[in-house]
């Protein structure tokens, strides 16, 4: 699966975005994470990547991811070694989005937008790889019943795209 059940069939009407997925080279490998803020428009209160949607001047999504993260979480794009980039997972919500993979070490020097960002935090890579922390849900969206993944971490609840696109993580590493 690289997307949400039934996205993505229109690709062409589809806005391009771009994630990093930003994994610490701590002694255990983590990962860093945004809560976004409860008074945004779109994903309010959602646990998210670093990233966002592609300017028509960004010329790749490795560009995108990097300069959406500076923008907000302050991680300076020197700091970021690019490792990889993911399939292109779309959502219901009209976004095909390329999760690019970056190793950063430490310590980390982040200056979040408050606007944009209620906090950041890390998750062990491991736990994140575990595929008995891999729950698949259903909720009806717009009168038909969809699926989706949780990855629950202590109160932390990291649900939608974000835990799809750790899940297609996983399934490419095994």
């Amino acid at each position: 699966m690289y997307g949400d059940d039934g996205a993505g069939r229109e690709a062409a009407a589809l806005t391009p975005a771009s994630v990093l997925v930003p994994i610490v080279a701590h002694e255990e490998l983590s990962v860093v994470f945004t809560q976004r803020t409860s008074h945004l428009k779109r994903h309010s209160g959602q646990i998210s990547f670093p990233g966002g949607r592609a300017e028509p001047e960004d010329p790749t999504p490795e560009f995108t991811a990097l300069r959406e993260a500076e923008e907000e979480i302050g991680l300076a794009p020197d700091r970021v070694e690019l490792l990889a980039r993911l399939p292109e997972y779309c959502t219901r919500t009209g976004f095909c989005v390329t999760p690019v993979v970056g190793l950063l070490a430490p310590p980390l020097v982040l200056a979040p937008d408050r606007r944009e960002v209620e906090e950041v935090f890390e998750v062990p890579l491991g736990f994140l790889l575990d595929p008995r922390n891999h729950e698949r849900r259903t909720r009806e969206h717009q009168g038909q019943m969809v699926g989706y993944y949780v990855i629950q971490y202590g109160e932390r609840h990291i649900w939608g795209a974000t835990a799809g696109m750790i899940v297609n993580l996983y399934r490419m590493l095994a």
